[in-house]
């Protein structure tokens, strides 16, 4: 049967507003999405300085499934730290680490951090700055939780500064070899994927 609903797969490209509405000169989803139904909102957000994945629907109960906190998903971050993270670190991120989220206290859900080799990503528009002096490595980070700049204020509690974040999973959907800007329509038939691990 055919869904009323329409869904998208977009790679955000750094530096572009997860929203269609106009921020002074910075890039928005309107510019990629063209004529595209005024009905149809991100699910989530990706902030203006990290790029991957971003799931797009107008479907209402869709988008609840996806945001509320009682219905798990997984959402896999590829993400480029300043310094080189030992086991006790990533023992760190993974069983929850305190941060202060709008003045008040909060422990991380425990996640999945492992240490992976640079992925093969398109190149970032502009580049992230390379400090011969200054390691950098690149980290998996599952979470099933999604607060405000989450990765970014892990991995620095946790002393590894975010270079470079990129949101490459959700559920069981990958980026695959989208590259930034491309947007794909997601068949109804393939949203379960969104909830598989």
């Amino acid at each position: 049967m055919h869904s009323p609903f329409l869904h998208y797969l977009f790679y955000k490209p750094y530096q572009t507003l997860s929203q269609f509405s106009a921020e002074g000169d910075k890039k928005t989803l309107a510019d990629f999405f063209k004529g595209i139904a005024k009905d149809v909102y991100p699910v989530g957000r990706l902030d203006y300085d990290s790029e991957g994945l971003l799931f797009l629907t107008n479907d209402k109960d869709l988008n609840h499934r996806l945001l509320h906190p009682s219905f798990i998903h997984e959402r896999e971050y590829w993400v480029q730290v300043e310094g080189i993270p030992e086991e006790k670190d990533l023992m760190r991120l993974r069983n929850g680490i305190q941060l202060s989220i709008n003045g008040k206290l909060y422990t991380t859900r425990p996640a999945k951090v492992k240490v992976i080799a640079p992925p093969r990503l398109p190149e970032r528009n502009p580049p992230v700055r390379y400090r011969k002096t200054v390691p950098d490595s690149w980290l998996s980070l599952i979470l099933t939780e999604g607060k405000n700049r989450q990765v970014r204020r892990m991995t620095a509690a946790a002393g590894f500064p975010t270079l470079r974040l990129v949101r490459y999973r959700i559920g069981a959907i990958t980026l695959n070899a989208m590259k930034p800007g491309d947007i794909l329509s997601l068949p109804h038939e393939n949203i379960r994927l969104l909830f598989q691990q």
